[in-house]
């Protein structure tokens, strides 16, 4: 669709991270070794605590309606969402690299779907609105890594 209210793009983000979610749980359910099942828990976990914070968005009391109204125009879909639909649709086997791989991919991807937006803004709330959750996937990639690094070294 060519034209778009920021509150879709956040409802497919939040859609995506529940995808992911449950991407890891099955993984995680089918996996072999204890490591790897504590690991996808974890990344299954995150993604679901991702997916409430873009819902708290629109139940949060607080007034973002200046921005999640607000309408953009994409000459074609999103430059992100098909790609990042085959990675939510991809089954997680292997091993924890795999696993650390896949994550990295989807949330990097992600970040730079955030960051296009933010450039293609047309009022500053909007692109401070898509910068702060450019951001907010950066500091999650850090802290989701770190952690599974960790529980490589277990």
């Amino acid at each position: 669709m060519r034209y778009n209210q920021v509150k879709d793009l956040v409802e497919w983000a939040a859609g995506f991270h529940a995808r992911m979610a449950r991407q890891y749980s099955e993984a995680a359910d089918k996996a072999d070794n204890e490591r790897l099942k504590m690991g996808l828990d974890y990344l299954a976990s995150r993604e679901l605590k991702m997916k409430t914070g873009l819902e708290d968005l629109f139940h949060d009391g607080t007034d973002h309606s200046e921005v999640l109204e607000t309408w953009f125009d994409e000459s074609s879909e999103f430059p992100e969402p098909p790609e990042l639909d085959r990675i939510a649709d991809q089954t997680v086997t292997g091993s924890i690299e795999d696993a650390m791989k896949t994550a990295t991919t989807a949330h990097e991807r992600l970040q730079a779907l955030y960051k296009h937006r933010a450039a293609r803004s047309r009022i500053e709330p909007e692109a401070e609105f898509f910068d702060s959750l450019a951001e907010g996937h950066n500091s999650e990639i850090r802290h989701m890594m770190a952690s599974m690094e960790e529980l490589q070294g277990v």
